[in-house]
């Protein structure tokens, strides 16, 4: 017995040891990050310019994962499960990790405290914009034109629960208009509809909308940001617009299981604090209408706090939706 349970020691002691080097040697391999959305919505623009810097800081490739479904439950779930390596890690945002729990109470198998964050990436600026032929002419016009027409108007989002519903929800709110939602599995096949004249506008963000304003494909009637942006120069803000309670922002963030050694935890901070601070990363975040995040936005322990008040806020948006 003696004799076996020294053997069990060593075994244990080995596998230890051996957890720790590959911690310490982390990565060896490419990692995957998964997206909670469609290709070419804001999480999944923010996610490849952070994939692209971190991996060439980490000396490994990056691979983005696209995993939309249920307002990005679905990813969650799958990162929720992942071996707890550093290999497979997650970008989320205000409705993945924390409208998503109010909203998807019922089907979510998770917890907020499933995932450690490794830091913040971006803070977005929500943008309200409509099909380029929609008869109101600016904001002004466009509320009382769905007043009008009270539930006509269709504005289209990336799925209940994520972070476009709830710019959808706060914008509706501070407009009081009553307007139909419909739900896509990412901002980016909403947009698409926008443009196609499918349904009237879409609640977005400046990363990945700027471009469809700037070449005309759509027509931007305001942002909820302090000042207007250096990339959409002519699209006002709320209090410009006359709409001084359309005040928020989003953001975007970088998770991994619970249970990832702190050394790789350790380095994947490293990485994406020298990835935000890169003079290139920066300057496409600008042009993109977004923030890379700083100072204590950085610190997982920032983070782990800002949840749960995310949480909250959420739930004051979604008081109509949540039984």
């Amino acid at each position: 017995m003696k004799r076996l349970a020294c053997l069990s020691g060593w075994f244990l002691a080995g596998a230890l040891a051996a957890a720790a080097a590959s911690a310490q040697d982390y990565p060896t391999r490419p990692i995957t990050l998964i997206v909670p959305f469609a290709a070419g919505g804001t999480s999944d623009v923010i996610a490849r310019l952070a994939a692209e810097q971190m991996g060439r800081i980490l000396g490994q490739q990056i691979v983005n994962e696209n995993t939309p479904g249920a307002g990005g439950t679905t990813a969650l779930t799958r990162l929720a499960r992942a071996t707890p390596d550093g290999y497979t890690i997650g970008i989320g945002n205000s409705g993945t990790n924390a409208a998503s729990y109010l909203i998807h109470k019922d089907i979510i198998k998770y917890k907020p405290d499933a995932f450690v964050p490794v830091g913040l990436v971006a803070k977005t600026l929500p943008v309200i914009a409509v099909r380029k032929d929609f008869p109101a002419k600016d904001l002004k016009d466009f509320i009382a034109y769905a007043k009008a027409n009270p539930g006509k108007v269709t504005l289209g989002h990336a799925g209940v629960g994520s972070s476009n519903y709830l710019i959808c929800k706060a914008f509706v709110q501070a407009a009081d208009i009553k307007v139909t939602l419909v739900s896509y599995r990412g901002g980016a096949p909403a947009l698409g509809d926008v443009m196609g004249g499918q349904i009237d506008g879409v609640c977005d963000a400046a990363a990945s909308i700027s471009s469809s304003i700037q070449g005309g494909s759509v027509r931007g009637l305001v942002i909820s940001s302090p000042r207007r942006l250096a990339s959409l120069p002519d699209l006002p803000t709320a209090d410009e617009a006359g709409l001084p309670g359309f005040h928020l922002h989003g953001w975007n963030g970088i998770f991994v299981p619970k249970g990832t050694p702190e050394p790789v935890l350790a380095k994947l901070n490293a990485a994406l604090r020298a990835a935000v601070a890169d003079e290139a990363f920066k300057k496409r975040m600008d042009e993109l209408g977004s923030l890379p995040a700083s100072g204590e936005e950085l610190d997982p322990a920032y983070v782990v706090k800002y949840v749960p008040e995310e949480i909250e806020r959420a739930g004051k948006l979604l008081e109509g939706d949540v039984k």
